[in-house]
C-alpha cells in the first residue's frame, strides 16, 4: 500500500512528495482541483497550506487526493 510520509510546496500547484516505497515524486495537481471541495484550492496561498495527514495530503477545508493517485500522476525524480 503506497503511503505518503512528507511532502513539500514547491511553486504554483506542485508539490515534492515523498512515498514509503522510497521513491520522490513532484506532483503537478493543477488539473486536479475539479469540485466543489477543491474550489478555494485554486487560490494559491490556500493551495500551498497542506499536511501530510494519515497516509496523503490534505487540506483544512477536508479536501485530499488518494496517496496512490498522487503517486500515479507524479513525475518521479532523484
Amino acid at each position: 500500500m503506497i503511503e505518503v510520509i512528507k511532502a513539500n510546496y514547491l511553486t504554483g500547484f506542485k508539490i515534492e512528495i515523498f512515498f514509503n516505497n522510497g521513491e520522490k515524486k513532484v506532483v503537478d495537481l493543477s488539473e486536479s482541483l475539479i469540485g466543489k471541495v477543491f474550489q478555494p484550492l485554486k487560490n494559491p496561498e490556500t493551495f500551498k497550506k497542506f499536511t501530510v495527514h494519515f497516509n496523503t495530503i490534505e487540506w483544512d477545508n477536508g479536501a485530499d487526493f488518494a496517496p496512490e493517485y498522487l503517486y500515479e500522476i507524479g513525475k518521479k525524480i532523484s
